[in-house]
């Protein structure tokens, strides 16, 4: 897939953000976002996956599923257009803009546990996302048994013909972004990827920048 021309109009000032959150390399976070506000998740030096969940604020129990978004959209990626469903099938968010044109919603995200046995025993105690994901739900009363299939945006995933993935040097750009309205009260849980030990972000994490933008009715 070409990774340009995903722009959609119209392109927001990023000065027009009314939250902005840097998160260090290798770091989770998580926010609020209010229905009709959108998210902007930008890739500040390039190539750095960056592995999101989202749960209604409302319900934590109606969640991001990766699988009735595939199936909804008939589509494997994520990007412009794309409806974020939950488990409820509900609707949750909508992919605005996209400069990037690559994230993958199928790939899931590394572990103490996978890493040690794709990598070796060596790789067992190195820093993984499920972990952050962890820490971070607990701040909002969930736990490990809470962590589903989530989207790695701007990680390259190619599909083989034979059905088979791969993750491959990623695509994005410094500066790269996706961004996603609201369609209801929304906890964004997200965990800058550690790994550095295959190239879903150039071996080298690296920070992220998250903007948060008021709806129509601010």
């Amino acid at each position: 897939m070409n990774a340009k021309g995903f722009f959609a109009a119209p392109v927001r000032d990023p000065k027009t953000a009314i939250q902005t959150h840097r998160v260090p390399a290798e770091a989770p976070w998580s926010g609020l976002v209010k229905r009709g506000q959108s998210i902007r998740i930008i890739d500040l030096e390039g190539q750095q996956a960056v592995d999101t969940l989202f749960y209604s604020a409302a319900d934590f129990a109606d969640r991001y599923s990766s699988q009735d978004t595939v199936r909804v959209q008939g589509a494997a990626y994520v990007t412009t257009g794309t409806r974020l469903i939950s488990n409820e099938g509900h609707l949750m968010g909508v992919v605005t803009a996209d400069t990037c044109g690559r994230h993958d919603t199928s790939a899931g995200a590394c572990s103490c546990e996978s890493n040690t046995a794709r990598f070796g025993q060596h790789t067992r105690y190195l820093h993984a996302c499920r972990e952050n994901f962890v820490y971070e739900v607990t701040k909002h009363g969930m736990s490990k048994r809470d962590i589903v299939p989530n989207i790695n945006f701007f990680m390259n995933v190619p599909i083989a013909p034979n059905g088979e993935l791969a993750i491959v040097d990623g695509v994005s750009k410094p500066g790269d972004y996706v961004e996603i309205r609201a369609e209801m009260d929304l906890l964004c849980v997200i965990s800058n990827c550690p790994q550095i030990n295959n190239p879903c972000n150039g071996f080298n994490p690296t920070p992220i920048e998250v903007l948060i933008f008021a709806g129509d009715e601010g």
